[in-house]
């Protein structure tokens, strides 16, 4: 597999991710919505990885992080990087019972429209320096 394979492999998982959060927005899974965010994000992330580094990016889930390793967290606006930490919480905290519901009850349909609308903007913003890298 080529490195552009590689790219292309991770942004149409991105794609798919952002498909069913809308779908699961339209449906009203709040909770799975900002899950469905969090993995759109994190796939386009590893996507600008995998083109900047050109090697499998690492097992982690957490957005700062995978930025950073990348060499992209320092060109993140303050609001897109307020918005990565608003979205970690979705990765774990949604799938322990735990924090589930305390999670769950922060949520509404308008909160979750706006995380998916900073999402789309995000991963287009991504996109577009994968493209920019090239």
């Amino acid at each position: 597999m080529t490195k552009e394979d590689k790219v292309t492999h991770w942004v149409k998982l991105s794609d798919e991710n952002l498909r069913v959060a809308k779908d699961l927005l339209k449906s009203k899974h709040l909770l799975q919505t900002g899950f469905f965010c969090h993995l759109t994000i994190e796939t386009i992330f590893k996507a600008y990885f995998t083109q900047l580094k050109d090697e499998l990016p690492p097992y982690i889930h957490k957005l700062a992080r995978l930025a950073e390793l990348a060499g992209f967290y320092d060109a993140m606006s303050d609001t897109q990087k307020d918005f990565i930490y608003k979205l970690d919480p979705f990765n774990i905290e949604a799938r322990y019972p735990e924090y589930k519901n305390m999670l769950a009850r922060s949520l509404n349909f308008q909160i979750c429209e706006n995380l998916l609308q900073q999402t789309q903007d995000l991963q287009l913003w991504i996109k577009e320096k994968i493209l920019l890298a090239k």
